[in-house]
């Protein structure tokens, strides 16, 4: 398996230390984001791409835009900036995050959004990660909704899924869709208080062997199907973002995800 790395892992870190973190994981392909920290607020994409080539990484993915599928007020020149910026940096693709706030937005106006997003992103040879979020507040919670708007979209040669665990899980989805998945993010949750609809971004840790997620048999079920994209891990986590070693951190993850597949092969 291919493993990534999302920068909010460690936000803490300058980009050039956060590509230079992840070649020394032996990871080369990595996620940017717009949030913490706002790379797009801070950087030039120019130097994003400059630095990406000299640290040997690949930007997969900028994170995120949102709300992608309420499709209104400043959102389409949102979408515009972000994507000349991705193309400029040299990454890969947009994820794309629907509104999560209680916000109800039918299925026609996510098909709207995906349709008007869709030129945008060819013709800057972009690919549309769409991530559903298993939040009960969501607006879009499951990949099999969001495959469906894909396909009335006519989107399928634009548009990848990403697989989140940590959302795959909330949803109390079943359901995989390797040929559609371009991306997986991994995280755990290991709170043995907190209740699945109660879990948030902040109980999202790197995955060990108290994960409650079901990480592993998520991670061994897309092997099994076919899959053969990154795996990204994204921990929103205080308690990561603060480690004072997170290489070893990581390293320890990415450690106890390839034995335990191994142990199962």
């Amino acid at each position: 398996m291919r493993f990534a790395l999302n920068h909010i892992t460690t936000p803490k870190l300058p980009l050039p230390e956060f590509f230079a973190l992840a070649r020394g994981l032996g990871i080369t392909e990595v996620e940017i984001r717009n949030d913490l920290p706002d790379v797009l607020g801070a950087w030039k994409a120019g130097d994003v791409k400059a630095e990406a080539a000299k640290a040997g990484v690949t930007i997969i993915s900028i994170n995120a835009l949102y709300p992608f599928n309420d499709w209104t007020g400043d959102l389409p020149e949102r979408a515009v900036a972000m994507a000349d910026y991705a193309k400029a940096a040299g990454a890969k693709a947009l994820v794309m995050c629907p509104r999560n706030d209680g916000t109800k937005i039918g299925h026609d106006r996510l098909v709207e959004a995906l349709t008007a997003m869709k030129p945008i992103l060819d013709e800057r040879g972009l690919t549309g990660l769409v991530e559903p979020l298993g939040f009960p507040v969501s607006s879009m919670r499951t990949k099999a909704e969001a495959v469906t708007a894909i396909r009335e979209a006519g989107g399928e040669g634009t548009y990848k899924l990403v697989h989140d665990t940590f959302h795959h899980h909330l949803a109390g989805e079943t359901e995989f869709f390797p040929e559609m998945t371009g991306l997986v993010h991994i995280s755990g949750v290991t709170n043995p208080a907190v209740a699945v609809a109660d879990m948030l971004d902040a109980h999202r840790v790197l995955v060990d062997g108290a994960d409650r997620l079901g990480n592993l048999p998520q991670v061994r079920e897309l092997l099994a199907l076919g899959y053969e994209g990154p795996f990204s891990f994204e921990p929103f986590a205080t308690e990561v973002h603060e480690l004072a070693d997170p290489e070893a951190a990581v390293r320890a993850s990415m450690d106890h995800v390839g034995a335990s597949l191994t142990a199962a092969a």
